[in-house]
């Protein structure tokens, strides 16, 4: 065939200019690192032989089974798990990378095995036809060029014959791939690809590449300035990014958001080296940013998985000003704790402690988790919302059936099904724990049987008793933002895309007691605890303290000492309370205030005087010894009003107070008769004493400054446009 040949000659053409660029490259390359240059040669030239016996076993559990009548290359049983074993992360990874490019060829690399009568063989039995995929793959993405190794490991023999085998084959092998491009129509083999898988690889290529900041190493200003003397640029979003640019997250602080471009040469920075900079994916971070929301200074949190100890450190980092501690559950064997603990430490983290049960072994009165106040619950999950499906296997030590899932699109049913059901009996169990307040659960699911539904029917359940009270969903301390898309108003949820992977995010709290009723002042001293009324004195008296510790136990997230972390929910309670019960102090002066309700008007004059405990009687006001009978009797019927019991009197201390011109009787001398001075303007200065009984006493008179003649012969039945103050208004 005339096209064969064309194809063939170019496709030889290409083995020699790239050995050309090789070999400028070992030139070029002499100021790099050795490490460096060798793992560039390596992965131009091959792999050692312990990498494609792993991505041969990995091959073999995820590859696509074909209906019987069309099976034409048979592999071996794969009922029995494979045994992994690897020398390092960088071989773990490209076995992983070699195993899932094998995946996604399948189809080409078997047409080109029957096209070329390369198999069946009789030498290759089925139980290496997995290797010999695996390798083939690797052989043509090298050009068919032999395969180099610099560094000396012991042979394995069926690599050594099968890449014989293969590179006997070579030419062969050539030419029926050139014949698959020319049928496809495919300039290179990436387009032989399905055009969803090409898509999904693309936005994966081109995800952003998020960092979070150890400041148990560094410090944020500290990052900040060593990334400016390496070249880097801050910018505001990643919609500004510009190759060596990055911008600070929009939920978590201490997250950095480079260019997907950049990979290579941030792991080759000496901050990630020294594990100041950790590269993870955003969905852990916002899980324990949400899980750090919730948490006191001395209340200690329970991870319900090993998953990524990335996470886990970063939990450690958000809790490092603090007494809390953090139990890591399911560390089942002692190398892995040992491999844990010198992870934690190489990282700076001294306040993990690593539990050998699992989760649901663990009984909700377990003595060393009683000051647990959080669970952080990251289950297992399809994972179809992640960026790179390798690096989430790798971090959270999850199914390599991930990989042809996201290949698929899809998972299978029985699958969902089993992962919801263990979601849901994990997520009950830790609704189990009564003395915890809060569950932080997420997911990287794309699927409502993952999301919503689950924390539905888990709160649907009522497993958590009727002594204690019941969980509702609140939302996380952040809002969502323009990219990502929340199903209602309390889950937080991001769809995949070009600048994101996905991820949903659930935080459940207990309900507070109905029982209890929150007056106006306790959401001032909230919202006075947080800074939100700075001029607002509130002090408690020793027995309302006594009373919150009696009843704090039974408080939910709103009454206990978790409510202050989550600002944003107190803030527009406190808000709209303040509007609907205290009025403002400008409304005083206004005419209309006198329709307002006495009992506030007092409360709000008080208020502008002199700030008092809440604690304290109704302070008497400063009035003249020329009061009304109806100022009298308003005061009678306010004492009348609260209970002698409920508040502790206290002894108020003396203030002088000038009020504007008033007109108002006043009592003579000589009786108790109301009398009409001269028909004058008075100032009175008012001052509070001290009775026997240490009762506070009306107030008298002190001094009477300059009085003026009156215009009107009854002053007492005019209404002064000065006197605007509520408490004397009908």
């Amino acid at each position: 065939m005339p096209g064969s040949k064309s194809n063939l000659v170019s496709l030889h053409e290409d083995v020699i200019n790239d050995t050309s660029d090789l070999s400028e490259m070992k030139i070029s390359d002499e100021k790099g690192s050795v490490e460096k240059r060798t793992k560039t040669l390596t992965e131009k030239n091959g792999y050692h032989d312990s990498v494609y016996i792993n991505a041969a076993k990995i091959f073999q559990g995820i590859h696509t089974e074909k209906r019987k009548d069309r099976i034409l290359v048979r592999y071996g049983d794969d009922s029995v798990p494979p045994t992994l074993t690897f020398k390092d992360e960088y071989s773990q990874h490209v076995s992983y990378e070699l195993a899932f490019n094998a995946l996604k060829y399948q189809d080409l690399l078997e047409e080109i095995l029957l096209d070329s009568c390369v198999y069946p063989c009789q030498s290759i039995v089925n139980e290496l036809t997995s290797l010999l995929v695996v390798m083939l793959y690797d052989l043509q993405d090298r050009k068919f060029q032999a395969r180099e190794i610099f560094d000396e490991e012991e042979p394995v023999a069926e690599v050594q014959k099968t890449e014989r085998y293969l590179y006997n084959f070579r030419t062969k092998l050539a030419a029926a791939l050139a014949r698959c491009r020319i049928k496809h129509g495919a300039l290179s083999v990436e387009y032989i690809l399905p055009e969803t898988v090409r898509k999904q690889e693309q936005r994966a290529s081109a995800l952003p590449l998020c960092v979070w900041i150890n400041t148990f190493k560094i410090s944020l200003q500290d990052v900040f300035r060593d990334l400016k003397k390496k070249g880097f640029t801050r910018v505001e979003s990643v919609s500004d990014f510009d190759h060596y640019t990055y911008c600070m997250d929009q939920h978590c602080h201490d997250v950095l958001v480079f260019p997907s471009s950049l990979k290579e040469e941030l792991l080759n920075l000496d901050l990630f080296a020294d594990c100041k900079l950790l590269l993870q994916d955003k969905s852990r971070s916002l899980a324990v940013h949400s899980a750090q929301a919730l948490l006191n200074t001395d209340d200690d949190i329970i991870v319900a998985h090993v998953g990524s100890h990335l996470t886990i450190a970063h939990m450690s980092a958000l809790t490092i000003h603090s007494m809390s501690r953090i139990f890591v559950c399911g560390v089942k064997s002692s190398a892995k704790a040992d491999e844990l603990r010198n992870l934690f430490s190489h990282m700076g983290c001294k306040n993990i402690q690593l539990l050998h049960e699992d989760f649901t072994e663990i009984g909700p009165t377990d003595p060393r988790l009683q000051k647990a106040k959080v669970i952080l619950l990251l289950p297992q999950c399809s994972g179809l919302g992640v960026g790179n499906p390798i690096d989430f296997i790798l971090n959270e030590h999850g199914d390599a059936g991930l990989l042809r899932d996201v290949l698929q699109g899809s998972v299978s049913e029985d699958k969902l099904s089993i992962l919801a059901e263990r979601q849901l009996n994990e997520l009950m169990h830790a609704m189990k724990f009564n003395k915890v307040q809060a569950i932080v659960y997420c997911t990287c699911s794309v699927y409502p049987e993952e999301n919503e539904l689950v924390v539905k029917k888990a709160l649907e359940s009522g497993v958590e008793g009727n002594k204690i009270q019941p969980y509702r969903v609140i939302p996380p301390v952040f809002s969502t933002c323009s990219n990502s898309k929340a199903s209602t108003e309390t889950f937080f949820k991001m769809e995949p895309s070009e600048i994101s992977s996905g991820c949903f995010l659930a935080i459940l709290a207990r309900e507070k007691d109905s029982s209890e009723n929150v007056s106006v002042k306790d959401i001032l001293a909230r919202a006075a605890a947080k800074g939100l009324l700075d001029s607002t004195v509130v002090q408690k008296s020793k027995e309302e303290e006594k009373k919150k510790k009696v009843t704090q136990r039974r408080r939910n997230i709103t009454g206990s000492g978790i409510e202050p972390k989550i600002a944003e929910f107190l803030h527009h309670q406190t808000v709209s309370s303040i509007k609907a019960e205290v009025p403002v102090s400008k409304a005083v002066s206004n005419v209309q205030q006198k329709n307002v309700n006495r009992t506030n008007s007092y409360v709000q004059l008080k208020k502008s005087i002199n700030p008092i405990s809440d604690t304290a009687l109704p302070k008497v006001l400063k009035h003249t010894a020329h009061l009304s009978s109806m100022g009298k009797a308003y005061d009678r019927q306010t004492f009348a009003r609260k209970p002698r019991t409920e508040r502790k009197r206290v002894v108020l201390k003396p203030v002088e107070i000038v009020l504007p011109p008033v007109i108002t009787p006043y009592l003579s001398s000589q009786g108790n008769k109301p009398r009409v001075s001269s028909g004058r303007h008075c100032f009175h200065g008012w001052t509070g004493a001290k009775g026997s009984s240490g009762r506070t006493l009306p107030p008298t008179v002190s001094k009477v400054v300059k009085p003026a003649v009156l215009s009107h012969p009854r002053p007492w039945l005019q209404e002064s446009s000065n006197f605007d103050l509520p408490l004397y208004r009908r």
